[in-house]
Parts: structure tokens; C-alpha cells; sequence
């Protein structure tokens, strides 16, 4: 399952060659938490910035393409309670400050490991924290370029 900043770096260019490889011979699962992430974008880049067509063009035919229905799934209920009681425990032990933010990656962290696949990102940070909180999710890190 991919985390949102796995499509951006794949978009920019930034993701190693190694983990477009995996991509290419691997299943992709994908979550609606990072289909709102992305989809967040429409409503939030300046419309009157140069870049921002061409950057909304690329995201649509991502989601469009690159996520089919079937590999689509949003997480339980159950995984909504508990990601908020993980995004909370995380943020009071390691003085975190991104609410939001850490709570949809608490999200994805319990959608991926209740449906039993992997959780491909970079952001180390917070996952490795849930990691070690609940050590019966399973993550592949990477780096960008």
C-alpha cells in the first residue's frame, strides 16, 4: 500500500529506480486517506500559478490510471478509532506536531496492517514510531534520489 509521498516522488522524478522497479512487478494496493491527500491538492495549489495545471493534469490521470477501483479500499471503523488513539499516544511521546498529518499516517499504518500488506514510504519519522508502538505492521522504507 502506498503512502501519499510515494505517488508524489514518483511524479517529481525523485524516487530511486529501485522502487519504481518494485512498483512495476508488484500488486500496488492503494487507500482512500491517500486518495484525500491527493485530491486535497484541487482545492488548495494557487490556480493562477504557472505550474499548477500541469501538476493537477499529472494528478488526475494518477488517480485516474494509476489507482483502479479494485485496489482501492478505505479503512474500518476500528482502524479509524484506534489510529486516532496511535496518532495520539505518538505525539505525546515524541513531542510531535502535526496533527493531521500524523493522524492520516496513523490511518494508513492500521488500514495496511488490518488488511495484512505492506506499507511502502520514506517518511521514517512517524512510521517507524508506529512501528515500535505496534510492531505487527510491516513497512518498506525508501529514499529519494
Amino acid at each position: 500500500m502506498l503512502d501519499t509521498c510515494a505517488y508524489i516522488d514518483i511524479l517529481q522524478g525523485t524516487a530511486l529506480q529501485v522502487v519504481e522497479d518494485l512498483l512495476n512487478v508488484r500488486i500496488s494496493n492503494h487507500s482512500s486517506i491517500c486518495l484525500a491527500e491527493l485530491t486535497h491538492l484541487f482545492g488548495r495549489l494557487d490556480p493562477g500559478h504557472p505550474k499548477t495545471p500541469s501538476t493537477l493534469r499529472e494528478l488526475r490521470d494518477v488517480i485516474g490510471h494509476d489507482i483502479p477501483a479494485h485496489r482501492l479500499t478505505k479503512p474500518s471503523t476500528r482502524v479509524l478509532g484506534e489510529a486516532g488513539m496511535l496518532a495520539g499516544l505518538t505525539m505525546r511521546l515524541s513531542g510531535h506536531a502535526k496533527d493531521q498529518v500524523l493522524l492520516n499516517d496513523a490511518i494508513l499504518y492500521l488500514h495496511a496492517q488490518e488488511r495484512g500488506y505492506v506499507v511502502l514510504t520514506r517518511n521514517l519519522a512517524d512510521f517507524d514510531f508506529f512501528h515500535q508502538l505496534m510492531p505487527s505492521g510491516r513497512i518498506l522504507f525508501y529514499r529519494k534520489v
